[in-house]
């Protein structure tokens, strides 16, 4: 295991947890309302619109790519020391992105922006858990989530705003001030911490080795694709389905984002007492949802109730990533990092499935079947996890 951080008497435990959640709301504010920007950023860049859309996927493969690397590349260092190079880096990367002069410059400015999004919320989050007890593990994970959670409620409309009154590069000019914030809080707050001599690449890669890292990984590639199934096409559905107009579609993902704050305060504290029990529950209330989907989508007040409750799925990511540091050893940073590849791999299989059934004539409300039929796939791949590891307990036992 990575060297404990040391002695926290200088800042209350609360006050950590917040700077590090405000690192989570700089990223989600930048991740979801760049979505929401891109007509603008298509007309100022000279491109059409499907291509300005690339520039969300350069980001996720910074997330993709940089997670894992930049957590195996950090091993050694002392995390308060990573998560403050993480964010500066972060920063950089959205300074470029409000001052790119062309599409190219843009594509590379988001990729850069993307790279240390993985590895800093991996790092977070086992800074957060280091500072309470075993048993209250998930809710600390939770806390730094809800920096995420709450930037989709107050964090992007804001951002939208400000991209229509101001224009869409005074997005990412908040974000990197947000950014600049947190590296400036975790480094007045977060505890000063050792390095861990012991740490190195080839320790982080031996996560790569254990079924049951892969497997939890597995869990949420598969099982948080259908949120993103339903919520890519939000806008369309509610245009062809719902029949109302652009500009209620924001209250929608605003109950979404509810949902999603919600889910991660309430569902951390079932996890901390019966994690598997808690991660099937999750993906079963998502699976409901999402069947529920097609019935709820052509009245306005039933997406919104639908919306709410498949925001509530998302603390599946907190839960996940308290089993990862269960089953990863000494191999920590990886595994935690590596948590938010997996989300980004559920952020473009559910949509590139999503679409294929649209595609195939199937229609809008189509892509909550798609949701549910992953999140009975994440719900068997959890299975066969419980079984290996009751499987293991027996052989354990039986040696004993």
């Amino acid at each position: 295991m990575a060297t404990a951080v040391a002695d926290v008497r200088h800042a209350p435990v609360g006050l950590i947890h917040l700077s590090l959640a405000v690192g989570g709301f700089a990223i989600g504010t930048t991740e979801f309302a760049t979505m929401s920007l891109l007509p603008d950023m298509a007309r100022s860049l000279h491109v059409d619109a499907p291509t300005a859309g690339h520039v969300i996927s350069a980001y996720a493969l910074g997330v993709v790519v940089g997670a894992p690397t930049l957590a195996v590349l950090g091993a050694r260092m002392a995390r308060r020391t990573l998560l403050i190079a993480l964010m500066t880096l972060f920063a950089v990367g959205n300074l470029l992105s409000a001052l790119a002069p062309s599409y190219a410059t843009m594509m590379l400015a988001r990729f850069v922006a993307g790279l240390p999004h993985g590895a800093y919320f991996g790092i977070a989050m086992l800074v957060a858990a280091s500072l309470v007890e075993q048993r209250k593990r998930t809710q600390a994970v939770a806390r730094v989530m809800l920096g995420l959670t709450v930037a989709t409620i107050v964090g992007v409309p804001l951002a939208n705003f400000m991209g229509q009154v101001l224009g869409w590069r005074s997005c990412f000019v908040v974000v990197t001030a947000l950014a600049a914030l947190t590296a400036t809080l975790v480094a007045a707050f977060a505890p000063r911490d050792r390095g861990d001599p012991a740490a190195s690449p080839l320790r982080e890669l031996g996560a790569l080795r254990r079924a049951q890292v892969w497997l939890t990984l597995g869990i949420g590639a598969i099982g948080f694709g259908g949120m993103f199934a339903v919520y890519t096409y939000l806008a369309d559905t509610m245009a062809a389905v719902t029949q109302v107009g652009p500009r209620l579609v924001p209250f929608a993902l605003m109950s979404f984002g509810v949902g999603m704050t919600l889910g991660n305060i309430v569902v951390p504290r079932f996890a901390d007492r019966a994690l598997l029990p808690t991660a099937a529950a999750v993906l079963v209330w998502a699976l409901v949802a999402l069947l529920l989907w097609p019935l709820a989508a052509p009245h306005l007040w039933s997406v919104l109730l639908a919306m709410f409750a498949i925001g509530v799925s998302g603390a599946l990511g907190s839960v996940l990533q308290t089993r990862l540091m269960d089953v990863a050893g000494d191999a920590q940073a990886l595994a935690a990092a590596l948590n938010h590849s997996a989300f980004n791999t559920a952020n473009a299989l559910g949509p590139w499935l999503g679409g294929m059934v649209i595609a195939a004539g199937y229609g809008w409300t189509s892509t909550g079947y798609v949701g549910a039929a992953l999140a009975v796939c994440g719900l068997a791949v959890l299975g066969v996890s419980a079984a290996v590891e009751r499987s293991s307990a027996r052989r354990t036992l039986a040696r004993a």
